[in-house]
């Protein structure tokens, strides 16, 4: 079956067809670092993740690219409580993110460019806008003329005099149009940009202010627009049209409407193919089941949902939804994925111990696991090539722990070519295809890692303790060689892969 896909741009449910028979270039609209991540954010990587792994299961080379939005007022409105700057915010929470993406299983990218190393191309980029007439320079700053590029609104199927005005409102008297958008702004940030955004704990507004960086341009002093941000830093490292750009639904606009407008005025070419766009994950109890989401504050964070439900658990409540479905987040949803995994790994598990089994012989044949098995992997292929279709792949995978269950209960001996089909069905199509981590060797890994490294942290401890301070700095310096950084600090040592 033919790979299909929800496209946005179109509308409709379409074959996919990579510009390159043997690659696809992926990007995803990755997240601004001025927040903790939570599980809306979660769930958006984990489809993607699985977007990425199925392209790969089925033949294609995948370059997948995800930005860092490390430049916002946003991450300025954090000094002083997550950092003293705005770079150090931004770089605190890159390594938060990264960790987090490393404990749900996340494939690594090719690329995870910052703004801060792409500010050449965004100038570049807006400088070719203005150029070729379709934007325009007002007090420094830079704004895109919406009225300039006919095909404006054609991913949120809107008309141009039927949109909101964009930016703040300070702005409207410096832009032709209400709805242009801004390229370029000029200076920094000021205090009351960042007091709408600034938590109790962080430092005063006008304090904070002083460590906003400001770029040099041909319009003075500034920083960039955040749409021209994602057009810059996709194409840089996708070229000027690529396969699939993955995003959630509340960025189609304005967020994915004006990257589109300004990459296909710059080149004159299809800016991205496939637009797939995930849905909202919303919070069981909120008044009209908001998203979850860092503004409304009610977001469930990763890291203690990787603590309190593992990642297998998580992913398994991600994939009860197709990708571009709403999502709620209950006890109960959480509850039945628990569940679910469980029979997951359980199978698994059975599956391994009967094949290592003296009972377990070439000569048995149990003619329902094999089918099923042949079932599962028809099933499975048909549903993620339906756009996706986790849901049903989860369901099909489900099937086989069944099989494997009834076949383990029912027989004294065992059909062993049966029981190695399912085990390699497990791994295949829930290991590589959806990021399961059957066996629990990830999990065991990393827990051995932590209670080694806290082992030597102690002896360390007591070395400094006893004065031996050259040979505590020596614990400390063979822990970095196997990658991992000891901070000290008053209430004791702590440390990071």
């Amino acid at each position: 079956m033919t790979l299909r896909v929800s496209n946005t741009l179109t509308g409709e449910t379409e074959p996919f067809e990579p510009l390159n028979d043997d690659q696809v270039l992926l990007y995803l609209c990755g997240l601004t670092t001025s927040d903790p991540a939570h599980l809306g954010h979660a769930r958006t990587w984990v489809h993607t993740d699985i977007v990425h792994r199925w392209l790969e299961h089925v033949g294609y080379d995948v370059r997948h690219v995800e930005n860092f939005t490390d430049v916002n007022e946003k991450i300025v409105a954090r000094v002083g409580e997550d950092g003293d700057s705005e770079a150090e915010v931004a770089r605190n929470y890159i390594e938060s993110f990264l960790s987090h993406m490393r404990a749900l299983n996340l494939k690594r990218v090719d690329v995870y460019p910052r703004v801060t190393e792409h500010v050449p191309e965004i100038i570049e980029m807006i400088e070719a806008l203005i150029e070729q007439g379709y934007a325009y320079e007002s007090n420094g700053s830079v704004y895109f003329d919406v009225t300039t590029f006919d095909e404006y609104g054609k991913l949120s199927n809107q008309q141009v005099d039927e949109m909101e005005a964009q930016g703040p409102e300070d702005e409207r008297a410096e832009k032709r149009h209400p709805q242009d958008f801004a390229l370029w702004k000029a200076g920094g940030v000021g205090p009351e940009e960042i007091e709408e955004h600034r938590h109790e704990e962080a430092a005063p507004a006008e304090e904070a202010a002083e460590t906003a960086m400001t770029f040099d341009s041909p319009w003075g002093e500034g920083r960039p627009g955040w749409h021209i941000e994602c057009s810059a830093m996709s194409t840089t490292h996708l070229g000027e049209t690529f396969d699939v750009h993955v995003a959630g639904r509340d960025l189609v606009f304005p967020h994915n409407e004006n990257e589109v407008a300004q990459s296909e005025a710059t080149t004159g070419q299809q800016f991205a193919r496939y637009w797939l766009h995930t849905g909202m994950l919303r919070v069981e109890g909120d008044e009209d089941e908001e998203k979850m989401s860092s503004s409304l504050q009610n977001y469930f964070a990763l890291e203690n949902a990787l603590e309190e439900f593992g990642p297998d658990v998580l992913r398994t409540f991600f994939m009860s939804a197709v990708y571009d479905a709403d999502q709620t987040f209950s006890e109960d949803a959480i509850q039945e994925a628990g569940e679910r995994w469980e029979r997951l790994e359980r199978a698994y598990e059975r599956a391994v111990e009967a094949a290592d089994d003296v009972d377990a012989h070439t000569t048995v044949e149990d003619a329902d696991l094999r089918t099923t098995i042949e079932e599962t992997r028809e099933a499975f292929a048909t549903a993620m090539n339906d756009d996706f279709n986790t849901r049903e792949a989860l369901a099909a995978l489900l099937d086989l722990a069944s099989a494997v269950h009834r076949h383990v209960d029912d027989h004294d001996e065992y059909d062993y070519q049966g029981l190695a089909g399912a085990i390699e069905a497990f791994e295949d199509l829930g290991g590589d295809a959806l990021g399961f981590t059957f066996g629990g060797e990830a999990d065991g890994t990393v827990q051995l890692a932590d209670e080694l490294i806290e082992l030597v942290l102690e002896v360390r401890e007591e070395e400094r303790e006893a004065g031996n301070y050259d040979r505590a700095d020596e614990l400390r310096d063979r822990l970095g060689d196997f990658g991992v950084t000891v901070e000290d600090s008053d209430d004791g040592p702590a440390y990071r892969y």
